[in-house]
């Protein structure tokens, strides 16, 4: 019988293979799908490409998991954008019946779908996570900007699960001002961890 279901589609951005550059998986092989459509606005956003979904060829479930099967990793790695403005569980069905583990970057603003491995939060000032993230959250990876971000990253700090681990990452274009900050916060405070961008300096996507 030939199914009348709609073939599942996402507006994808880009995928590629290289390595994990941030936070706790860092330097690990992964494919990354960056999913198009964001509503969170960050100003110093590095992809702001991403944020209209439209601009975006869609792709089959099928053809993502093709596109992460022809690499030897296991790692998948959704992001955007802001990937939780799409529906995820389909995928990361497929994900995991072709064997990869599943990550999520997310901000946490929309509801949580999907069946996650790991999931990295990474809540921004401009449109808050949803309540419901931050239990489920295995990472928080706070993006620090300007010096209220270390009391904006304690405020999530103590509402998700104790073993979140906790990272603080130099905002890009800030990272001069604001790397020798952060490296004295976490010295006072040492249940934080440093995020560099890894795949910044060894020049992979």
């Amino acid at each position: 019988m030939v199914s009348t279901q709609p073939t599942i589609q996402y507006p994808v951005m880009e995928a590629f293979y290289t390595l994990q550059g941030e936070g706790y998986h860092q330097g690990k092989a992964a494919y990354f799908v960056r999913l198009g459509g964001c509503d969170v606005g960050c100003v110093w956003c590095d992809v702001k490409d991403s944020w209209d979904a439209g601009k975006h060829p869609l792709q089959s479930i099928d053809e993502i998991v093709t596109g992460a099967s022809a690499f030897p990793g296991r790692m998948a790695i959704v992001t955007g954008g802001e990937p939780l403005m799409h529906n995820l569980d389909a995928l990361t069905d497929a994900l995991h019946a072709a064997g990869f583990a599943t990550n999520i970057e997310t901000s946490g603003a929309w509801p949580v779908s999907g069946s996650w491995d790991w999931i990295c939060l990474s809540p921004k000032k401009f449109k808050a996570p949803l309540p419901e993230i931050l239990p489920m959250a295995n990472e928080l990876k706070v993006v620090i900007y300007n010096k209220s971000d270390f009391e904006w990253a304690e405020k999530y700090a103590a509402l998700v699960s104790p073993s979140c681990k906790l990272f603080l990452q130099p905002e890009w274009s800030k990272s001069a001002m604001v790397t020798p900050l952060i490296i004295d916060y976490i010295k006072e405070n040492p249940r934080w961890e440093f995020s560099l961008q890894l795949h910044k300096y060894i020049h992979v996507p």
